[in-house]
């Protein structure tokens, strides 16, 4: 009875007291990512469906993520003037239908159209989400609500992962249908259940009027001078440059070592499987620990446990374990840089701050697989993941550096001085 007791304490712990609104929005992320499965198998379906190089898979996949990147500044900056909802609905709609026609392509040149399409108008929604996140829920409790999303994501990803390696061998076509249906389904549930969360907007809805006219002063310059929140975003494209990795590159190393899609959807799906077991459990860990030991710490898991891919050889168990050593990393820096960033972020400017850190996994996911794509077909393997391992190394020294370094006075009109020093708390 005791430990029932203490298990009962511990969950309201960590779901208790958040906005009904809240989890309205992380159940539409998580009905999303149940069916999220393109993004994850498309370098495969490429290469082993149809037939195209590595070279191309990595082409359309950077193809992608080039539409991402204009995404995360466009949607930042219209989840700040439109307002969250509007955002996010017109970027799930364009997903969904994007996703669809992705599947009938079949031309190289059309293929890679769509892909920029739909990388334009998937990733327009991250900052509203993200921005969302921030109006609904205390500071104290973000780093926490931050973890729940990011835990919903997972539990779909893990699913989608390892269902879609089995219903691909049955046809891939069904993966871009059921991706674009579960994306209409996001989009029903966002319609019905969430309101405009933007903080003038919200504020005037209380009240009967009209939304206030926003306030001067801060834009996507601000947000571009503003040197140490753009050092953490520099940082952070080096991080995501290699895990981007985990959904191209790898994908294809595993393919070229005889390991099957079905295969490959079990490894990579334990990636989503120990973030849904441990992301609660190490974000209670983490709490009160130093910003910069744990970025530090969770770099160094990234870059090593993908430059431990080079030892795998045709071994799904080897690759298994690489899997689970980046993903502890990816545990404890998903968290900590968004609580980091809300933090940073002006009310009023939150979309677009989160719409340049977004940029930063946006530009990874356009740079990555290109890198990633030539470096395997023309150094191999080795060269690849060895490559990881450094940029892992540099990122935790470049924390380290960012964290020692004295607070600098923010940008007039972006945030409060004190804010800078996050970074460094312990």
């Amino acid at each position: 009875m005791p430990a029932l007791t203490r298990l009962r304490a511990t969950a309201a712990q960590t779901v208790g007291g958040l906005p009904p609104q809240f989890w309205w929005l992380w159940t539409s992320t998580l009905v999303n990512r149940l069916g999220g499965f393109v993004v994850t198998f498309l370098a495969l379906y490429l290469t082993t469906d149809r037939g195209f190089s590595p070279a191309y898979a990595g082409l359309v996949a950077s193809v992608f993520g080039l539409g991402s990147a204009i995404a995360a500044l466009g949607g930042g900056v219209l989840a700040d003037r439109l307002g969250r909802r509007p955002t996010l609905l017109a970027a799930q709609l364009g997903t969904a239908l994007s996703t669809a026609a992705l599947g009938f392509c079949h031309g190289q040149v059309a293929i890679a159209v769509v892909a920029f399409l739909t990388g334009l108008a998937s990733n327009a929604s991250r900052p509203a989400v993200s921005a969302m996140i921030a109006d609904l829920v205390p500071a104290e409790d973000r780093v926490r609500a931050y973890s729940l999303n990011y835990w919903a994501i997972n539990i779909g990803f893990g699913v989608s992962a390892a269902a879609a390696g089995l219903i691909a061998t049955h046809g891939y076509l069904a993966l871009f249908l059921l991706d674009a249906l579960s994306t209409l389904l996001c989009a029903v549930v966002v319609f019905v259940r969430i309101p405009e969360t933007r903080p003038d907007r919200a504020a005037a809805t209380a009240s009967g009027g009209a939304a206030a006219p926003a306030e001067p002063g801060v834009g996507l310059g601000t947000v571009f001078r503003d040197g140490r929140f753009m050092a953490l975003v520099a940082v952070n494209l080096l991080l995501a440059l290699v895990a981007q990795q985990g959904s191209t590159t790898l994908a294809v190393d595993m393919g070229r070592s005889g390991i099957s899609a079905a295969r490959y959807g079990l490894v990579i799906g334990l990636n989503g499987l120990l973030i849904v077991l441990l992301q609660l459990p190490l974000t209670k860990l983490m709490e009160s620990r130093s910003r910069t030991v744990l970025l530090v710490v969770s770099s160094l898991l990234t870059g090593w446990g993908f430059g431990l891919t080079a030892l795998a050889g045709g071994s799904a168990g080897f690759y298994a374990l690489t899997v689970a050593v980046w993903t502890v990393g990816e545990i404890m820096a998903a968290p900590t840089m968004m609580g980091l960033v809300a933090e940073l972020s002006p009310a009023r400017a939150r979309g677009r701050y989160q719409g340049v850190y977004s940029l930063s996994w946006s530009l990874a996911s356009f740079l990555g697989p290109a890198a990633g794509g030539y470096l395997l077909e023309h150094a191999g393997g080795r060269a690849v993941w060895g490559a990881c391992a450094v940029c892992g190394t540099v990122a935790a020294a470049a924390f380290l550096l960012i964290g020692r370094r004295p607070a600098a006075a923010a940008p007039v009109g972006a945030r409060p001085v004190e804010a800078a020093a996050e970074l460094s708390r312990s």
